[in-house]
């Protein structure tokens, strides 16, 4: 596996309950390798035309782009929002012994 595989996953919940929840399970379907909680974030955003002020938690996630499809179909199914954040960013670079676990961690089992 390259770095040029390997994806970064951005995504907020609005609890740190339902961000472990959601990291438990995408790490358990191996839709992510490992999910990093970053509670505390702050979130301005307009939403329906009203602007909004929340506290969330950001989850800093690490996948294959082969797993993305899934992932991208999975998050909607099991977050609260409306409308999730998913952002998925390439990456430039990183340890090869990292990036072997990663996709070792992410492979689809039989």
């Amino acid at each position: 596996m390259t770095a040029a595989d390997a994806r970064v996953v951005l995504l907020t919940a609005p609890s740190e309950e339902v961000a472990v929840q959601l990291a438990r399970t995408l790490v358990v379907e191996r839709l992510l390798a490992c999910a990093n909680l970053v509670p505390g974030a702050r979130s301005i955003y307009r939403w329906q035309g009203a602007l909004c002020d929340e506290r969330e938690v950001v989850l800093v996630g690490k996948t294959t782009a082969a797993r993305v499809p899934a992932l991208m179909a999975r998050v909607p199914e099991l977050h609260p929002y409306q409308t999730p954040e998913l952002l998925v960013l390439d990456v430039a670079a990183g340890l090869p012994a990292y990036l072997a676990w990663l996709g070792e961690s992410t492979a689809v089992t039989s």
